[in-house]
């Protein structure tokens, strides 16, 4: 077989660029994926229930790029959806992010109050305050504040989540999850939100439905590389399984799903997400027609459970942000740089904690600045 591109991985990468070359550059373009379906962590199926899930965990798509969101559009109508997470705090459901909502819904009335108060004079109103900065306060009520939601909403989740604490990360994974000093208990804040109307699979067979584009599935790029003839690569998947490993493994954490369906009720839970940092081995419950607004009969919840990735056994889904491991990965980026027409893009290829609007945003700006560049 020969190829003018081959592009390793259907994910939001590999799908934006297989799309870009084919429609903008009339190249032919072979998407390899190992999977038996495209979308990568994003894809969504039906049930045998008939209720359409996320098999690889919620997938809440927001952005304040109005590029990224109009370049989406393209291929997708969007339901419009606001997501808002639940976190069972000693029996209670709490909103997170933690924000003056869930502040009134753990304490008194009058020590609330007086905590409100304090939070806004001193951060300022609709601030967004990561939790490792908040323990720095040298007031007495706003440290213990700090420590208390550092005990109860941070420590237990990310431990089970990374499987370290909260300081051994890098701080941007706290900073995701910040105290917002607002009553907008939203768990975005972007511009625009949504998810497919007819599902992110529907989005990635129109993106790759153009005559251009050939996709082969359940196969793994490394078994038949030398039987495949193309001119220039792009490689989505994890960096250091391109080069065998051959400066050590970067670590990755995987997820484990174990769904349940209810006929008896049309609804489980008060939130279409609830987190569990305290309680359980898994870390949230999703039940996925909140997030789709589907009207089918009963419902369908997944338990998520955070695990080490080990290659041939589970999947990489998120890096794991710390100074040694971008360290390590640094190396195997020093060897990409080396290798002419082949292109790394992705969060398993980048080593970077991304979203997906972060993704395709980072998928059109290599097209347009590099990719364009090279061919012409």
């Amino acid at each position: 077989m020969e190829f003018q591109w081959v592009i390793v991985g259907a994910g939001f990468s590999g799908c934006v660029l297989a799309e870009r070359l084919a429609t903008q550059l009339d190249q032919k373009v072979l998407v390899i994926e190992k999977r038996d379906h495209i979308g990568g962590n994003a894809y969504d199926c039906h049930d045998e229930h008939g209720v359409l899930i996320h098999k690889y965990g919620p997938h809440l798509f927001h952005t304040n790029s109005k590029k990224v969101w109009e370049y989406l559009s393209q291929f997708t109508e969007w339901t419009r959806y606001q997501h808002r997470v639940l976190a069972m705090i000693e029996g209670k459901g709490v909103p997170v992010p933690f924000n003056l909502n869930s502040l009134h819904t753990l304490f008194p009335a009058h020590y609330a109050t007086h905590i409100e108060e304090k939070l806004i004079l001193t951060y300022g109103l609709g601030k967004k305050i990561p939790i490792l900065e908040m323990l720095k306060s040298t007031d007495e009520d706003l440290k213990h504040l700090a420590e208390y939601i550092y005990q109860k909403v941070f420590y237990g989740y990310t431990l089970k989540q990374w499987g370290m604490k909260p300081e051994e990360l890098d701080s941007s994974v706290t900073a995701r999850v910040p105290i917002y000093i607002s009553k907008d208990d939203r768990y975005f804040q972007d511009q625009y939100q949504g998810v497919p109307n007819l599902g992110y699979h529907a989005l990635f067979k129109k993106m790759l439905a153009h005559p251009n584009i050939k996709i082969l599935m359940k196969t793994d790029f490394h078994e038949v590389k030398n039987s495949i003839h193309y001119s220039k690569l792009i490689y989505t998947g994890p960096i250091d399984a391109f080069f065998d490993y051959k400066y050590g493994k970067l670590p990755y954490r995987s997820l484990k799903f174990t769904p349940y369906h209810f006929t008896d009720r049309n609804s489980y839970q008060d939130a279409a997400q609830v987190n569990y940092p305290n309680e359980y081995d898994f870390t949230r419950i999703t039940e996925y027609k909140k997030l789709t607004q589907q009207k089918v009969p009963g419902t369908t919840i997944i338990l998520e459970e955070a695990s080490s990735y080990v290659p041939g056994e589970n999947e990489p889904y998120y890096p794991v942000p710390r100074k040694e491991n971008n360290v390590l990965y640094q190396k195997y980026k020093r060897d990409v740089e080396q290798l002419e027409n082949h292109w790394f893009v992705g969060r398993l290829a980048d080593y970077k904690y991304y979203n997906m609007d972060q993704v395709v945003a980072r998928a059109l700006h290599l097209f347009e600045k590099e990719i364009i560049k090279d061919i012409s």
